[in-house]
């Protein structure tokens, strides 16, 4: 008689390996690395610039006025988005602030104006909105043109500014993407191609 042959265990197929979290973790980390390290070879273009070329106030017995005029221009990114008859919203602000010397200054006025500007494919024009007004022009440069400058603008009302104190004028002029469609915000914001703004401080008396 042969020996009986030892017992034979089946060979069981090895388990796939799964990374476990902390695998998965340092992955994730490795790709966030590998894109930072793109964008920071990438060129990064300057913020759009703008120029006010006019600004002057008058003060009158009926109150103070602002004439400003401000010179830009559109980035691609910016042109694009217009193109495709996303809106856009300019921003003008005044502030008149009465100096303190024992607290922050104190703000006596508060002016805004803010503009809508889309391109309609239809008609090939653009439309501005403001104030509840449209108006249709027939190239962008016309519709520009119209958004950025003011003639007499009234900031504040002659009893708000207190005789025998110091006042001063923070003014600034902007395209505000908080104003944009909801999903476009997040991709934006902080890209420098949206970034266009100017500001100027100006002592009243």
């Amino acid at each position: 008689m042969h020996p009986a042959a030892p017992a034979q265990h089946p060979v069981r197929p090895r388990a796939p390996h799964r990374p476990g979290p902390r695998s998965a973790w340092w992955r994730a980390l490795l790709a966030l690395a590998c894109m930072a390290l793109v964008f920071a070879a990438a060129p990064v273009r300057a913020d759009e610039r703008a120029e006010l070329t006019t600004f002057d106030v008058v003060r009158d017995e009926d109150g103070v006025y602002l004439n400003y005029a401000v010179d830009f221009e559109l980035s691609r990114s910016v042109e694009d988005a217009l193109a495709k008859a996303v809106p856009l919203f300019f921003v003008a602000e005044a502030q008149i602030f009465r100096d303190r010397w024992y607290w922050r200054d104190r703000r006596v006025a508060d002016a805004v104006r803010v503009w809508r500007i889309v391109y309609q494919p239809l008609t090939s024009s653009y439309r501005v909105t403001f104030g509840g007004l449209s108006q249709t022009y027939a190239t962008r440069a016309e519709a520009v043109a119209a958004i950025s400058r003011g003639t007499r603008w009234k900031i504040a009302d002659p009893g708000q500014i207190e005789e025998g104190s110091s006042h001063y004028i923070e003014f600034s002029y902007k395209l505000d993407t908080g104003l944009l469609p909801r999903p476009m915000q997040i991709g934006v914001a902080s890209q420098p191609d949206w970034q266009l703004s100017v500001k100027r401080t100006l002592r009243l008396n």
